[in-house]
């Protein structure tokens, strides 16, 4: 199941859309031999390097990495969810979204109601600004903080009046609008029954989520009163750990520079806009959430925190440090702006001007370096018992980034400034994985040279690629036996496609898209540097997908043999029943042998 859509559905479906005519009603394309081609939409380029191929139902851009099918198209252009894509593509082929997908029809209809109702919310506030009596004094307001007027409008700034029931009295026209209200968040029940305005006497700022929909506002008080800030509470449609304010109109300018700026205050995001600086974003009274960085990161590979240098910004720079690191994947990154104590984005703009504070984001402290010198605050890291403290202090913290080069590097830097040897060091932090391999460790399977892919990773890349491959693999269950890295992946996609012979690259891809695999296979999808040869004729891709395949059988069984033969050199003998699988081994590999006789690949 794809969410509550059934599988055979999303197949179906995956047959009858083309995705040629799905992206060129968005991004027209022009034929270029098999494929076609585009500028790619997710990033700027004058070269076309966006490509659909229509035989795989899939694309990808060779400059930016952007990959997908039909429904992954739609959810990243026009920033769709699961659900919508696949309803505004069954609409396209007059298919109709099956029964257990009602639930989800239900739900989805409730949140298109709140979300129109929040539509008149935002005109009505916009409305106030321009024409209620008490208006002037937000008008005041916004003008002592240097907003023009265009900025205001594109941001649609507005204003919520004094008074109880303001808005209850504009919108609230029946019992179930006003229930719609309380639900979208912009009213407040009585405890003796009845409802009041959630928002009064304050500078109103509609929050967009990542799609362009307001679903939600933030207000901002005029005069004294508490809180200064007030945001919507949670709803069916707006939640606080998720979105992030402005990021919808900041999109292109993340883009574009290849990186987010996040920031505390709707004043500092907008106040940078009216600078030029666009890719700004700002949480919304909350702390980053992980949500919040897998979602910028979506967009771009760096996000910037701008913090005020005190005591308190501090604080917050390391709690975002802390949530940042579990999904420091490889490429991404992190970095922190200090600014002067008592200044914000927003006044640190205008008393320099937008190109000094640009540098500024541009010189941020990286993550690794921040790390690094708060560890070595918290000790005396010219005592050894010191440096030990400050390696007690990195376990816990440096445990939670992936493994990759990133951890090793910064395990690298902390062995050098505590003293010690990294691969010892790794060691004694529990990363085995950084060390060296021992001598008697027997022969990596399938371990290609030096700059050339794996053999399961090219036979995998090649089932995706071309999955009537599978009909080439008789029996799965042989390799199931290698204990080679990928097998039980490359075991469940040959079953799949066992199963259901007729399905395309696209289609593929979406049954692995609640999975692990999902970002992995869509990668191998459109990877091109399968093998030397590149093969262009289907008889060459088979012959050199059955070739590999043979070469991962031999490899596989030569590592198991070389690990009987080490435990027999280690025990002085192996048991009977070793005995036999050991010959077994030798006479399956020397049948494969027999097999390759002839052919240039040397299996020894």
């Amino acid at each position: 199941m794809a969410g509550r859509i059934p599988d055979s559905f999303i197949d179906e479906l995956l047959v009858r859309v083309d995705i040629v005519d799905v992206i060129d009603r968005r991004v027209p394309l022009k034929k270029a031999g098999k494929e076609y081609k585009a500028c790619c939409p997710f990033h700027e380029e004058k070269t076309p390097s966006f490509t659909v191929s229509q035989p795989k139902q899939f694309y990808h851009c060779f400059g930016c990495g952007a990959h997908g099918t039909a429904i992954g198209f739609l959810m990243e252009y026009e920033r769709m969810s699961f659900p919508e894509a696949v309803r505004d593509l069954a609409a396209m082929v007059g298919m109709q979204v099956p029964e257990t997908a009602q639930v989800d029809e239900a739900a989805g209809e409730r949140s298109a109601s709140l979300l129109d109702l929040l539509l008149e919310v935002d005109a009505f506030y916009r409305r106030q600004l321009r024409e209620h009596k008490g208006a002037q004094a937000a008008v005041d307001y916004l003008k002592s903080r240097g907003l023009t007027g265009e900025i205001a409008a594109e941001f649609g700034i507005g204003y919520a009046p004094d008074g109880w029931d303001n808005l209850l009295k504009a919108l609230g026209t029946s019992e179930g609008r006003i229930e719609g209200l309380f639900q979208a968040g912009m009213l407040i029940k009585k405890d003796k029954g009845g409802y009041y305005d959630r928002f009064r006497q304050r500078i109103m700022f509609p929050i967009h989520d990542y799609r362009g929909r307001i679903v939600g506002f933030g207000g901002r008080i005029l005069g004294d009163g508490e809180p200064k800030y007030l945001n919507s509470p949670e709803t069916p449609v707006f939640h606080k750990g998720r979105e992030a304010y402005g990021l919808f109109r900041a999109r292109d300018g993340i883009r574009r520079e290849q990186r987010v700026l996040v920031v505390e205050g709707y004043m500092d995001v907008v106040a940078l806009a009216q600078f030029g600086i666009d890719y700004a974003v700002a949480t919304l009274g909350t702390a980053t959430t992980r949500d919040h960085l897998e979602r910028l990161f979506r967009y771009c590979p760096e996000v910037v925190f701008a913090f005020d240098g005190d005591r308190a910004g501090r604080e917050a720079a390391w709690r975002a440090l802390e949530t940042a690191l579990p999904i420091l994947e490889s490429g991404r990154q992190v970095s922190f702006l200090f600014l002067p104590e008592g200044e914000d984005p927003d006044t640190m703009v205008r008393k320099e001007g937008a190109e000094a504070f640009t540098q500024r984001v541009r010189q941020a402290q990286s993550l690794p370096a921040y790390l690094e010198e708060e560890l070595c605050s918290q000790v005396d890291m010219t005592r050894l018992d010191g440096r030990t403290r400050m390696l007690e202090l990195a376990r816990p913290l440096v445990s939670q980034i992936p493994a990759g080069i990133l951890r090793e590097m910064i395990v690298d830097r902390l062995g050098e400034i505590s003293r010690v040897n990294s691969e010892k060091l790794s060691t004694l932090l529990g990363f085995s994985g950084s060390t060296a391999p021992s001598k008697q460790a027997p022969k990596a399977v399938g371990r290609p040279k030096k700059g050339q892919p794996s053999l399961m990773r090219r036979v995998i890349a090649r089932l995706v690629q071309h999955p009537e491959l599978a009909a080439l693999v008789d029996d799965p269950e042989q390799y199931r036996l290698l204990e080679i890295g990928g097998t039980e992946l490359f075991f469940e996609l040959v079953q799949l496609l066992h199963r259901d012979p007729g399905l395309k690259t696209g289609a593929l891809l979406e049954r692995f898209r609640e999975t692990e695999h999902f970002g992995p296979l869509q990668k191998l999808a459109s990877w091109s540097d399968i093998s030397a040869e590149r093969p262009d004729h289907e008889q060459d891709v088979a012959k050199e997908f059955k070739d590999t395949l043979v070469r991962l059988r031999s490899d596989g069984l030569r590592a198991r043999i070389d690990t009987l033969e080490s435990r027999e050199q280690a025990e002085g003998g192996l048991s009977e029943a070793d005995q036999k699988t050991y010959l077994e081994l030798i006479r399956q590999r020397a049948d494969l042998k027999g097999l390759s006789a002839g052919k240039q690949e040397n299996l020894d």
